[in-house]
Parts: structure tokens; C-alpha cells; sequence
């Protein structure tokens, strides 16, 4: 679905189809996946909008209790950003090319 949204943005432009919330989630989501920390400004960049757009987004979906933030204990200047376990319990309903069985964390 990232690839297919990545192809979209590139044939007919970004501005035309964008998501900004629901690329920060899918992103969230893949990394969540495979294990792998998001710091803040990585999920700026995935979500295809300029910084400031995409850090109203983040405080957005902090207070709406869809991401949660965290102190990366290796840096203490950064800021990880992760989904919510209900979050992601309820992204995965939806997509279901995710077999739950998958999914280590729930």
C-alpha cells in the first residue's frame, strides 16, 4: 500500500492525493512491523508535507491518542514517535493483507 501510494504521488504529483495522517500511519505501522524506532523527523518525511505541516499532524494524533511520543534512551536529543497499540490493533482490522497471526505485538 506504500509502494502504491508512493507510485500514485509520483505519476500525478504528492499535492493532488495527500494524506499526510494516514501516510504517517501506514509508515508508523510498516515500522512497527519489522521493528524498527521512528524518530520524529523520519516520520516528517514520510509523510510528504513540509515539517510544520507534518508536526501539526503529529500533535494531532498525539492528542486524538492514535501516536504516542517517547524519549529515545540511545539519544536523548530525539524523539520516537509510535502508534498506539489500539492504534495499530485498528489499522490492521483494516488492512487485511495483515494477517493478525503476523504480528508479534498483538
Amino acid at each position: 500500500m506504500i509502494a502504491a501510494r508512493g507510485s500514485r504521488a509520483a505519476a500525478f504529483g504528492a499535492d493532488l492525493f495527500a494524506d499526510p495522517a494516514w501516510d504517517m500511519m501506514l509508515a508508523l505501522l510498516l515500522a512497527r512491523l519489522e521493528r524498527r524506532p521512528v524518530s520524529v523527523s523520519k516520520l516528517c518525511l514520510a509523510s510528504g508535507v513540509p515539517q510544520t505541516t507534518a508536526l501539526r499532524w503529529i500533535s494531532a494524533l498525539v492528542a486524538r491518542g492514535l501516536l504516542e511520543r517517547s524519549a529515545d534512551p540511545g539519544n536523548g536529543r530525539r524523539i520516537l514517535v509510535d502508534l498506539t497499540d489500539a492504534a495499530a490493533a485498528r489499522l490492521l482490522r483494516l488492512l487485511p493483507a495483515v494477517r493478525a497471526e503476523d504480528v508479534p505485538f498483538l
